[in-house]
């Protein structure tokens, strides 16, 4: 369903991306791990071309494309079939929430707007904001603004969704009732990939875990392999830095 292959991307002499691949089924959710600096972000945001790599091949459905040779029509199809849900939301300030949501259908989709209305007005329910409609992004909390992002991404009904850590910017309090908002979504049978560092997540709702770490794929496997038997040190390492609670045991 998804296959990338060959990843590159640096910035000036920084090579963030050395040669990263991996292969997603379709309907999978895979949970990439790994310290700060590791290149999950920057192989999320090469995914739909955020950023442009340097070199490597993106699969996406039928729709294959050389990254380095790419061009304008190729990163909108790719970009098409994906949605992105933010770590700090990227809402349009000037739009209601109930906008935010209309404009990727009717931009990007072609959509016509009463149509658009309908499909956010129906995934607002969804996410348990119909009331809040008709309010701007600074008249939401933290929570309900990345209640919207979840919602403008579903509203798409893309191919794959991918989540920049999307409760790093969240109060404490607010990160478990969006983790239970993306098992909603992992519940439609969306194909996930999931930037975080919450592991409890990782483990109750990937079906696979990738650790990256220095802009290579360390290890990957399913979740039970990954936190009960890592076989490369760095993975165990970074492992070693959380406490599993009794709650978080792969069952």
């Amino acid at each position: 369903m998804i296959d990338i292959k060959h990843i590159k991307k640096s910035f000036g002499k920084n090579e963030v991306l050395k040669d990263v691949s991996l292969a997603v089924k379709k309907g999978e959710v895979v949970v990439i791990l790994g310290p700060s600096g590791s290149g999950k972000t920057t192989l999320l945001r090469c995914l739909n071309f955020l950023e442009k790599g340097d070199s490597g091949w993106i699969t996406i459905g039928d729709k294959h494309v050389d990254i380095k040779n790419a061009k304008s029509k190729d990163i909108l199809e790719i970009r098409r079939k994906t949605g992105f849900v933010f770590q700090n939301y990227n809402l349009f300030a000037n739009k209601t929430a109930i906008e935010n949501i209309m404009e990727g259908l009717i931009t990007a989709r072609k959509v016509p707007v009463k149509e658009a209305r309908k499909t956010a007005e129906e995934t607002l329910k969804w996410v348990g904001l119909e009331d809040k409609a008709d309010h701007y992004p600074s008249q939401l909390s933290g929570g309900q603004q990345q209640r919207v992002g979840i919602a403008r991404a579903v509203a798409l009904n893309p191919e794959v969704i991918l989540f920049d850590e999307p409760t790093s910017a969240l109060d404490p309090e607010l990160v478990g009732e969006i983790l239970d908002l993306i098992k909603k979504v992992a519940t439609k049978g969306i194909t996930m990939i999931v930037v975080t560092h919450e592991m409890s997540f990782a483990q109750n709702v990937a079906n696979k875990v990738v650790f990256m770490d220095g802009g290579v794929v360390v290890e990957e496997g399913s979740p039970k392999d990954i936190f009960y038997n890592p076989k490369e040190e760095r993975t165990r390492k970074f492992l070693s830095k959380f406490i599993l609670t009794d709650s978080m045991y792969y069952i």
